[in-house]
């Protein structure tokens, strides 16, 4: 897990495995002052602070619930796995593309994720 600098208020770092004939990717998205700073190295820092800004803490640590139902469809291999800090809460956040359910919780954080070539193959 990366070290939060004092001033930052997200510090999160994606990594990006599974893509067909590509290696494994990795980003990064830190905040400070409500804005990107410079070493954000996610492709578009704005839409992935406003996709976690938006989904908040529940898109990281809200567990299935047992009554959900999700289609059962694969959207692909892709595994992106989050970790780091968000307003002073610990990330450790797995997303994959298994079902229904985790094809839309990827689509949701899809800007923090790397993008739509982050999930290529998904229809």
């Amino acid at each position: 897990m990366s070290v939060l600098p004092e001033s930052a208020e997200v510090d999160l770092t994606v990594q990006v495995s599974g893509l067909p004939e590509t290696a494994e990717r990795i980003f990064r998205l830190l905040v400070r002052n409500g804005s990107p700073a410079p070493e954000s190295t996610v492709p578009d820092p704005g839409a992935a602070l406003a996709a976690v800004e938006r989904f908040g803490e529940e898109i990281f640590f809200a567990a299935r619930r047992a009554d959900m139902i999700c289609t059962q469809q694969y959207g692909g291999p892709q595994v992106a796995l989050v970790t780091g800090v968000l307003h002073g809460r610990p990330v450790r956040s797995r997303f994959s593309l298994t079902d229904g359910c985790e094809i839309a919780r990827w689509r949701a954080m899809e800007p923090l994720l790397g993008g739509p070539a982050s999930r290529r193959g998904l229809v």
